[in-house]
């Protein structure tokens, strides 16, 4: 199911500013990540109907996305 494009970007942006306020980044920080995460790609092709979900629920999978990168990072450079 595709979403109104324009509260998709409504939604977009809402989640973004959860996100950011959740990780304490930046707008833009929080921004950057969002449109290179998984959630955004699963939102805009409306996959599973993310756009659906709750902001609250977004931002926490953005969270979890985040630190799953971290760690990865973190591990690549103990290596």
């Amino acid at each position: 199911m595709n979403a109104n494009p324009i509260l998709l970007q409504k939604k977009y942006a809402r989640v973004v500013e959860r996100f950011a306020g959740e990780q304490n980044l930046s707008l833009d920080a929080a921004l950057q990540f969002f449109y290179r995460s998984e959630v955004y790609h699963l939102m805009r092709q409306g996959v599973s109907d993310m756009h659906c979900m709750s902001d609250a629920y977004l931002a926490q999978e953005l969270c979890l996305e985040l630190a799953e990168k971290e760690r990865t990072s973190e591990q690549r450079n103990t290596i």
